[in-house]
């Protein structure tokens, strides 16, 4: 892993202007929405292919790292502002994501077995907007000095756990799993049978080690997934602003 020399992810420039790290173009028509993301935890599993090849729609290929699939559940608060004020979509929120990685047209995104959220109206908006299972879910946080304590609960799917960052701030290397699992610049999901990409932009993700108790994750499960004992692969990301593009059917 290369040293980050600063933490550049508090954006003193507009990270629209930071693309040399990108697999292709930014969009050539105006952003959605600007989002932050913070005290994120990224968790994630070996999956086989053929537990998940069920559950991903057939549309979509599998993505794999040396022929491994990845299933990774990542906790978060967020601040969202959208570039049109009529947008109903809700300023400050917590969100749980649970996803694996596909790839169309060697653009490498992710795709979601579920997104809960302590918003409706976020869960209104993005299930509307951009077709994606978002869900409702009672959600607790809190940080003392750099632990976060973080609880979701969304009927049988719960996630309860206690993690810090405990190394320097890195950017991933190239050829690495960290980057393959972390560098993806868009979203796919699947409706009426067709395929829509949703493009999003940020710098290199700012990543920390980690150490994480998960007392309880049944957030997997609920999607039909059983994780492996072994434990999760970890990272932490302290703060990420992400520009967001409308969905575009992929043809």
């Amino acid at each position: 892993m290369e040293p980050l020399e600063s933490i550049e992810h508090r954006v003193e420039h507009r990270i629209e202007h930071r693309i040399a790290h990108r697999p292709w173009p930014l969009p050539t028509e105006p952003w959605l929405m600007e989002q932050c993301w913070f005290d994120l935890l990224f968790a994630h599993w070996q999956v086989p292919a053929d537990i998940l090849r069920p559950l991903v729609a057939p549309e979509l290929p599998l993505d794999t790292f040396d022929g491994q699939c990845w299933v990774s559940v990542t906790p978060f608060h967020m601040t969202n502002r959208a570039r049109v004020r009529a947008l109903p979509f809700t300023s400050q929120f917590r969100e749980l994501n649970c996803r694996t990685y596909v790839n169309i047209g060697g653009k490498p995104g992710v795709f979601f077995f579920s997104l809960d959220a302590s918003s409706r109206l976020a869960v209104w908006g993005a299930r509307t907007f951009y077709h994606l299972p978002y869900y409702s879910a009672e959600m607790r946080a809190e940080k003392r000095r750099d632990r976060i304590a973080y609880w979701s609960r969304r009927g049988s799917a719960i996630f309860k756990t206690k993690y810090k960052p405990v190394g320097p701030v890195r950017l991933a290397a190239r050829g690495t799993l960290k980057h393959w699992l972390t560098e993806r610049y868009c979203l796919y999901t699947v409706h009426k049978g067709n395929v829509f990409r949703g493009d999003i932009h940020h710098v290199p993700w700012p990543l920390q080690q980690a150490e994480a108790e998960i007392e309880v994750n049944t957030i997997a499960e609920a999607a039909g997934i059983i994780l492996p004992a072994a434990p999760p692969v970890l990272s932490f990301s302290r703060e990420l602003k992400v520009l967001i593009w409308p969905l575009r059917r992929v043809k």
